[in-house]
């Protein structure tokens, strides 16, 4: 399972892609505004800039001519840039379009098996399960993504599963057994995930006896 950061936040970026692990950045006009760091379009460029995998930027107006004009916009100002687009009856027909023009597609806002079906029928390069938000509302956000991962593998549809709205470190664990193909991640819960209180104690304990025994040498 491939790590994505989901921040406009540059910083946490560059650190992720020095760790080695981070695979590609969900962001979207929300979280760059949260920064205050520059225009959507420049921000967007830049994390492209230092993350060589996919970069999904999201539109933000609504109607089917209105989101392919912004959508083949946003195409253009990376290579690796993917554009999202809504789980909507006129987003179903803006992804239809922009696959055929070889427009890659990161289906957002996904709640539910029929929307991902349909999503990966119209051509979605990938589709976002939001985990959290249905745990919010009393769902198994997890079990849409194992479902999501069944029906694609059955059917042999070339659509990756992406865990989106995780929360804590758990999630990205379910994730994995699940088998989604992406997991995006806020900052903080990426740093989580190589927390535990015995790799500390164990650190702090071989540290103490290396120092013992230098001393001792003195």
């Amino acid at each position: 399972m491939d790590i994505f950061l989901d921040t406009a936040n540059l910083e946490q970026i560059k650190k992720g892609a020095r760790l080695g692990v981070v695979r590609g950045v969900t962001t979207n006009p929300t979280l760059v505004a949260k920064e205050g760091i520059g225009d959507y379009k420049s921000v967007v460029q830049e994390i492209a800039s230092i993350i060589p995998g996919p970069i999904s930027a999201e539109v933000v107006v609504e109607g089917v001519e209105a989101m392919l004009e912004q959508a083949r916009d946003i195409a253009t100002w990376a290579p690796n840039v993917v554009v999202k687009i809504p789980s909507t009856t006129d987003g179903l027909e803006v992804i239809t379009a922009l696959d055929k023009e070889n427009i890659k597609v990161n289906m957002t806002l996904c709640f539910s098996l029929n929307q991902a079906l349909l999503g990966a029928l119209a051509g979605a390069a990938f589709v976002s399960p939001f985990v959290g938000r249905l745990d919010d509302i009393g769902h198994d956000g997890m079990e849409l993504v194992s479902d999501m991962v069944k029906v694609y593998r059955q059917y042999q549809l070339e659509t990756k599963v992406l865990a989106a709205s995780i929360r804590h470190p758990l999630h990205c664990v379910l994730a994995a057994r699940a088998g989604a193909d992406i997991a995006t991640v806020p900052f903080k819960v990426l740093m989580q995930m190589m927390q535990h209180p015995l790799t500390d104690v164990g650190q702090t304990r071989f540290l103490d006896d290396w120092h013992k025994v230098q001393n001792a040498q003195k």
